[in-house]
């Protein structure tokens, strides 16, 4: 992905800020409140903890971190998400930033996370390697990210959803199903959970493992550094 289409992705953003959550809610079926319930649990904030959540968009899965007690900062490239989720949850700190120039110093966080954003930033390894950066020695990783599933019938269902009904039903439900429709295409083109783990593993972080959700729709992968 070059700088431009960066940007491209960016300016998508912005344009669907204002019914982002309502519509995963509805495309997902209710499976995303699901999944960042397992997100949730993955990183397991504690009082005190220093949580980077990268993609953080309007905030929905910072917010739970901070009712845990975390100290959490939530950083997006799109910044009309973030003034979403500023004008809804204005206790917390969004940060606009880019993932591959973090504003923050070495050893800063205990754990950094990003839901459903690593696929669409512009050099994967770059960010992976920039993560590690600002991440305590010990510290943790946690990506949810969509993936691969294993069952070749299911597999089959789900590719038929991506690429028929849900730009059907951004069609009905947003001014915007571009969107949606790089959604399909980025989720198709997206490396499955092996691949992944290897990309996580060439980037430095150790002790590789993953979790498959929703029969591998799904995939939560943790490291530490």
């Amino acid at each position: 992905m070059s700088e431009r289409k960066r940007d491209d992705v960016a300016q998508m953003f912005d344009s669907v800020a204002r019914r982002y959550d309502l519509l995963n809610d509805v495309l997902s079926v209710g499976q995303d409140r699901r999944w960042r319930k397992a997100l949730l649990q993955a990183v397991d904030p504690q009082p005190g903890m220093r949580i980077l959540d990268l993609a953080a968009g309007t905030g929905t899965s910072t917010q739970p971190f901070s009712d845990a007690g975390a100290e959490v900062v939530a950083v997006d490239i799109s910044l009309g998400m973030l003034i979403v989720g500023q004008a809804r949850l204005p206790g917390e700190r969004f940060v606009n930033a880019d993932a591959l120039k973090l504003p923050f110093g070495d050893d800063t966080f205990d754990v950094v996370t990003i839901s459903f954003g690593l696929r669409n930033i512009i050099d994967v390894p770059a960010a992976l390697v920039e993560l590690r950066r600002v991440t305590a020695p010990g510290g943790k990783l946690v990506v949810c990210e969509f993936s691969t599933p294993k069952l070749k019938p299911f597999r089959a269902v789900y590719q038929q959803y991506l690429k028929r009904v849900l730009p059907n039903l951004a069609k009905l439900s947003t001014s915007n199903p571009d969107a949606y429709r790089y959604l399909t295409d980025s989720i198709l083109a997206w490396p499955d959970q092996t691949t992944l783990a290897g990309i996580i593993r060439d980037a430095g972080w150790h002790q590789v493992a993953w979790k498959n959700l929703t029969n591998g729709i799904v995939a939560l992968h943790r490291a530490t550094k």
